[in-house]
């Protein structure tokens, strides 16, 4: 299957970046490269563009997409959590903008081998960088109960939490849990029929608490976001766009923090604990998509943009 990823928000996104000719910049997501092409066709010769994704499928799509641009453009197979690592290592200090586009692309949703869909019977995968070992099936049946319902609880904010869990531990006691689809059938039923009808599909957001889970994609953002604002120079941009509530949270308060790290107490005269700004939230309020990207990519009606630029 071929690789394709909507490219959510691109124009305010590239709007916010604030490409310059000569600048460097980094995708800490790359996925099918749009953004990433965008950012290249703004580009000079002394511009370049890093280039990071740890989907082996994601890396050779944009390597193809953007290979017009070969002479501005590094592709990196490697997730953005390293991304000071890999840019010191190519003798990059300084950058003029950073993009994330969060959460699991499209092909990764329609390419039913990877094991991230509800909608078909295939193997429970759900690894965004293959060359890792432990897959869905391995958290679905290795976790104990508590840890299966903390997940399901916290990651995919589901109030069945606590049943979902049980009836996977009732169920793998008899036989491993091994598809996508005998897992649905659990889910469905530890949940009452009339709120199955009521909502979406049942399973949605017990795949989103595993996948999280799976790829510590909130530990790798929260984890990341200030070092990665440190490598942006004077002026410069992070751009995040985020696509549940779990991930603008962090965001959010991360990016809030960074603009006001002060930890001394309100009735302070002065400021003790030293602790200075790395910059300013631009975004206020975070960018959603328009009418008509909506109607274009129903996908993005959950996309939030937020920007932070360093001082």
């Amino acid at each position: 299957m071929e690789f394709r990823h909507y490219s959510v928000l691109l124009e305010e996104t590239i709007d916010w970046l604030n490409v310059q000719p000569a600048g460097s910049y980094a995708d800490g997501t790359l996925g099918g490269g749009g953004h990433a092409y965008e950012i290249c066709k703004k580009l000079s010769g002394g511009g370049h563009l890093y280039g990071f994704d740890q989907d082996a499928a994601a890396i050779e799509a944009a390597g193809k997409r953007l290979s017009e641009f070969k002479d501005r453009v590094t592709v990196i197979r490697s997730n953005y959590c390293r991304m000071r690592e890999e840019l010191n290592a190519r003798g990059v200090q300084g950058l003029d903008g950073i993009l994330l586009d969060l959460g699991v692309s499209s092909y990764q949703l329609d390419e039913a081998a990877r094991g991230f869909t509800y909608r078909e019977d295939v193997p429970l995968d759900m690894r965004m960088d293959q060359r890792q070992e432990k897959t869905a099936a391995d958290i679905v049946n290795g976790y104990d109960e508590m840890e299966l319902y903390r997940i399901i609880r916290d990651y995919g904010e589901d109030k069945f939490a606590k049943n979902i869990a049980k009836h996977i531990v009732r169920t793998r006691e008899r036989k491993a849990i091994r598809t996508t689809g005998e897992l649905v059938e659990i889910i469905k039923a530890a949940i009452p029929m009339k709120v199955r009808m009521q909502k979406g599909h049942p399973a949605k957001q017990t795949f989103q608490a595993l996948r999280i889970e799976l790829n510590q994609e909130l530990e790798v953002l929260k984890d990341s976001l200030e070092d990665m604002t440190e490598l942006l120079k004077p002026g410069k941009r992070i751009c995040i766009i985020t696509f549940h509530s779990l991930e603008d949270r962090i965001v959010k308060n991360t990016f809030r923090k960074m603009e006001n790290p002060c930890t001394c107490p309100s009735h302070f005269p002065v400021c003790v604990c030293k602790k200075v700004s790395k910059g300013r939230v631009v975004t206020r309020k975070p960018i959603i998509p328009t009418e008509k990207e909506l109607e274009e990519n129903n996908r993005s009606k959950s996309a939030k943009l937020r920007v932070f630029e360093r001082s």
